[in-house]
């Protein structure tokens, strides 16, 4: 069986097209775009699995353009000049129907690529459409970022798993030849990881195991199947997510032997450098905080001298931030306080300002009162006056608590000493 199960089955038009409602329902906006015939060129960000390769397909097949398809791991600029130059001979140069580029794995693409990408994108030759598991705010160059729409796809739900794995025993014509029955999905699903096409080779690897023509799919008979066939579906780079997360947890665990075994799982498997020292970064803020702002500093300083240095050597320096980062006293204040704020925000809407603290540089704005009774910090005492900085509607919300530790229990007895209690500090 040469072709695996989710290329068998791949979606050919939008209606067979299982999930990402929001762009592809009645009023999303690749729908939209499909109908009035224009396509802007697009950046696809979401999970791996989620089916970016596959709408990308739709795209072109039902606009009736021709279809050009590159992958970042392996194609260099002379590759994609050289797709360019199909493209601008194309029979469809004239008309609207320009010709689509994907590229998948786009944030894999060094500036020098990308930029190889903006003479055709911005003249028309093509439609670009880029494919990515990284937040392309960081991974795509601007010039070519504001020339793109970006469309987040989201991570399938267990009704979509479970209608994927449906649609693969009706529709297939070797899984229609056994009657399978999907007794229980839970096993399937976990050991999926939401990644559509490894839950579609699972369930190939699984029925192609049993030599009965009846099959009932249970829990238990995954676990075994999948247990005595590991290596036919765990392929290189399926377990991208899981080992980031080992990573993290190990640190914000302050367990520094095992944050740098995943680090070294991560640096032999070939890992983008940038990709982990950004989310060294994200933690130095997020699990640390203000326990250690020095923490953060050191992350930042990871970021850009890994990016300047690469490997081998990059390992040190990464090697040094994660200890540094694992054996640092923790906090997730900062995050929480964040998290309740924006929470706060969307319940309580769009609060006016109080005139004491509004901006005045006109005489109209002094005379309906802006900045009346502003209280100047620095013309009191200690250069502190307990003024009110909330809208009247929310005064006295209480939205960062500090955290029990040596920096955030100095800073907690300060704002004590400034609020008296105001806060419940």
């Amino acid at each position: 069986m040469s072709t695996p199960l989710a290329e068998r089955i791949r979606p050919k038009s939008l209606e067979d097209y299982i999930s990402q409602q929001h762009l592809v329902g009645p009023n999303g906006a690749l729908t939209t775009q499909l109908s009035s015939g224009v396509l802007s060129s697009m950046i696809l960000w979401g999970p791996p699995g989620i089916g970016k390769t596959t709408l990308a397909s739709i795209i072109a097949n039902q606009s009736n353009r021709p279809f050009y398809t590159l992958s970042a791991v392996d194609s260099g600029v002379a590759a994609v000049r050289e797709v360019i130059n199909k493209a601008k001979k194309s029979d469809d140069l004239f008309s609207t129907k320009n010709p689509i580029l994907f590229i998948d794995e786009i944030h894999r693409f060094s500036k020098s690529q990308q930029d190889s990408l903006l003479g055709a994108v911005e003249k028309g030759w093509v439609t670009l459409i880029g494919a990515t598991t990284e937040n392309p705010s960081f991974e795509v160059i601007p010039a070519l970022l504001s020339r793109c729409q970006v469309y987040v796809l989201k991570p399938f739900t267990k009704e979509d798993l479970e209608a994927l794995l449906q649609r693969a025993i009706e529709k297939d014509e070797l899984l229609q030849q056994k009657k399978i029955e999907l007794k229980e999905t839970e096993a399937l699903l976990r050991l999926s990881g939401g990644d559509g096409r490894k839950l579609l080779n699972i369930l190939e690897l699984v029925v192609i195991s049993e030599n009965s023509d009846a099959i009932v799919l249970t829990n238990e008979m995954v676990q075994k199947k999948v247990q005595k066939n590991t290596v036919l579906y765990d392929k290189a780079g399926e377990q991208h997510y899981d080992i980031i997360s080992a990573f993290i947890k190990s640190i914000r665990g302050s367990d520094p032997n095992a944050a740098v075994y995943w680090l070294a799982r991560m640096i032999e498997g070939g890992e983008d450098v940038k990709f982990i020292a950004r989310r060294l970064v994200i933690l130095a803020s997020e699990d640390i905080g203000l326990a250690n702002p020095t923490a953060l500093v050191m992350a930042n300083n990871t970021f850009q001298a890994v990016n300047t240095i690469g490997y081998p050597e990059a390992r040190i320096i990464l090697s040094q931030c994660t200890i540094y980062l694992a054996t640092s006293a923790k906090s997730n204040a900062a995050y929480d306080a964040i998290n309740k704020a924006q929470q706060l925000v969307k319940q309580t809407g769009d609060l006016s300002v109080p005139l004491s603290i509004r901006n005045a540089p006109t005489k109209l704005m002094k005379e309906l009162g802006y900045g009346k009774d502003y209280e100047y910090a620095h013309n009191y005492e200690g250069n502190f006056t307990p003024h009110e900085f909330l809208p009247e509607e929310i005064k006295g919300t209480s939205l960062y608590k500090p955290g029990n530790n040596s920096r955030e229990n100095k800073l907690k007895a300060y704002l004590k000493s400034l609020w008296n209690n105001k806060y419940g500090f």
